[in-house]
């Protein structure tokens, strides 16, 4: 009797369900749900900075979104049951802390915090802390620099410690309301099982890790010496936090009786550890040794992995080197780019080039196609949402250089598709300049899916080819491996990891390879795309940028000719 395993997928603006069939990843049943609060599932105000999320969308999704896939594979599939569903695995955004009181339970399923904002899951583009991001690197950097050496030399205000820190300083009545703080890739999986209780939370390194500085060479999470010099709240919230984190090879427990008859699943099927999307994202891209893993969508996230044996270096300007993140028994590596899907939206949505007619995204991408390389005689750099690989900086912004009284839309269009190329492949070249080299880009995502464009402008500017994970949604699809696993071999499922990416994931045919031609002139526009990128982001940079503008005049006029 075939079975089957679960993907939650819980992303920016809605959660989806993936079920597959565990032998061979087959997507029987799948569906989508759009957060109902705030625009688009996020919660906005008048500080650009604010991101947040009410997590009552994160049970009424998950529950609709499973329900629905399960009613499609009835539909599909003679026979099928929901008792042959052997395990699920849950995906989420990150890092995305949630304020809860003494029974787990979000703070804004209270009254009295139910419209407030600083009571809500801080979404990963919360920004809010940056002022706290910065302190907390300082202090690090005098006080525990072992710290900051595994998440890249700089501590992120998108991350944990920032987002809470700086809920102590604006939003007190919160703070002190919460008996602590946990990221909502914990807290979903503890709801599905009922194992809220804060005192014996399963948390996974994966968040913890890669946002909170927990590592098991130092204790797990910062001590509280260090916390207290940052708050002497702090410093009382780390007797709250565990003192252990697991992998996604480990159960938070079996699904509860309540989540069992909500969603018609058999009770006590286990529920794998959670981790972010981008994480999971690598799993069900099949990732390995090599294997650079790009999640493309609003922003980026670029995976690698390396053995533990190996000894790895610490990498300037990594989002985290943490053991096991992505998968048991390998360092998980991340890096990323702050906006990419993002930067294609701000200009479709808020500059709105051309009207209705114009302004799409497929009208743009048809302009942006027939020019060449160099051709539009402009350069834009990537950092219209900050900077998170490689020199993590959320105050930095966009640019775009070169335009004159004839630019038009489709060229712009195509400048900004580049400069997220440009972000790529600086991302690769501080990988390889560590020793991590890079054998294979494969990509997953809306963007690596749809667009062909960005495809063969990211193969020309990185001068490799770009393969396509099979699976277009591989976040959930990596869940459902995580279900699958720690199902085990007895019900179903698999082992360990190799065995299940090597039945369930795989590539589709198609490969963007380089075109030589272009190569030379992105190769070109990325020496001036450096000197930009060092400019406005480095402080050490000393030099002149008279030579680009004129530059650039100078290649388009080649390209034109």
């Amino acid at each position: 009797m075939p079975r089957y395993a679960i993907g939650l997928d819980y992303g920016t603006n809605s959660v989806r369900s993936l079920l597959v069939n565990a032998a061979n990843g087959r997507e029987v049943g799948t569906s989508v749900w759009n957060y109902e609060h705030g625009t688009e599932g996020v919660i906005l105000s008048s500080d650009p900075n604010l991101a947040r999320q009410h997590p009552a969308d994160y049970l009424k999704g998950g529950e609709i979104v499973i329900k629905r896939a399960l009613s499609q594979a009835k539909r599909k599939i003679r026979g099928f049951s929901p008792d042959q569903v052997i395990g699920i695995g849950v995906d989420t955004t990150g890092s995305t802390p949630l304020p809860v009181d003494e029974d787990g339970q979000p703070l804004a399923f209270k009254r009295q915090f139910a419209r407030d904002p600083a009571a809500m899951a801080r979404l990963w583009k919360d920004h809010t802390g940056v002022a706290e991001a910065e302190e907390i690197t300082a202090l690090a950097e005098r006080l525990r620099p072992h710290y900051l050496a595994k998440c890249g030399g700089t501590y992120s205000s998108e991350w944990f410690f920032s987002k809470v820190l700086h809920c102590i300083r604006t939003s007190p009545k919160v703070f002190d309301a919460a008996y602590t703080w946990v990221e909502i890739a914990d807290w979903i999986p503890a709801a599905l099982t009922d194992t809220l209780d804060p005192d014996g939370l399963t948390v996974g390194v994966c968040a913890a890790g890669h946002k909170a500085m927990y590592n098991d060479a130092w204790g797990g999470y910062p001590d509280k010496r260090f916390l207290g010099r940052l708050h002497p709240k702090l410093a009382q919230l780390r007797d709250r936090l565990q003192d252990k984190a697991y992998n996604i090879e480990k159960a938070v427990g079996g699904l509860s009786k309540e989540w069992a008859k909500r969603t018609g699943l058999p009770e006590g099927i286990p529920v794998a550890v959670g981790a972010f999307d981008a994480h999971l994202g690598a799993v069900g891209a099949g990732i390995k040794p090599g294997t650079l893993v790009k999640i493309i969508g609003t922003s980026t996230c670029d995976m690698m992995v390396a053995p533990l044996g190996k000894d790895l270096p610490d990498i300037p300007g990594l989002c985290g080197i943490v053991p096991e993140s992505i998968l048991p028994r390998y360092y998980g590596l991340e890096a990323g780019q702050s906006a990419v899907g993002d930067i294609f939206n701000w200009f479709v949505n808020y500059v709105e080039p051309g009207g209705e007619r114009m302004g799409s995204h497929e009208a743009l991408t048809r302009e942006a196609a027939k020019l060449k390389p160099g051709e539009s005689g402009l350069l834009a750099l990537d950092w219209n949402n900050g900077n998170r690989t490689i020199l993590v900086d959320q105050r930095l912004t966009g640019m775009l250089l070169g335009q004159t009284l004839y630019t038009r839309p489709g060229e712009i269009y195509r400048a900004l598709i580049e400069a997220t190329a440009f972000g790529a492949l600086t991302i690769i070249n501080r990988f390889e300049e560590y020793g991590v080299k890079v054998g294979q880009v494969v990509n997953c995502g809306g963007i690596a899916e749809k667009n062909p464009l960005v495809m063969q402008i990211y193969a020309d500017v990185t001068g490799r080819p770009m393969k396509i994970s099979r699976s277009a949604q591989t976040p959930a699809l990596g869940a459902a491996m995580a279900g699958a696993v720690v199902a085990g071999r007895e019900a179903g499922g698999y082992p360990g990891f190799s065995a299940a990416q090597k039945a369930m994931s795989g590539l589709k045919a198609k490969v963007y390879t380089p075109d030589r031609k272009a190569q030379g002139v992105y190769a070109e526009l990325y020496a001036l795309y450096s000197q930009l990128h060092d400019a406005f982001g480095t402080e050490k940079w000393e030099g002149k940028l008279f030579n680009v503008m004129k530059d650039l005049l100078a290649i388009r006029g080649k390209v034109r000719k």
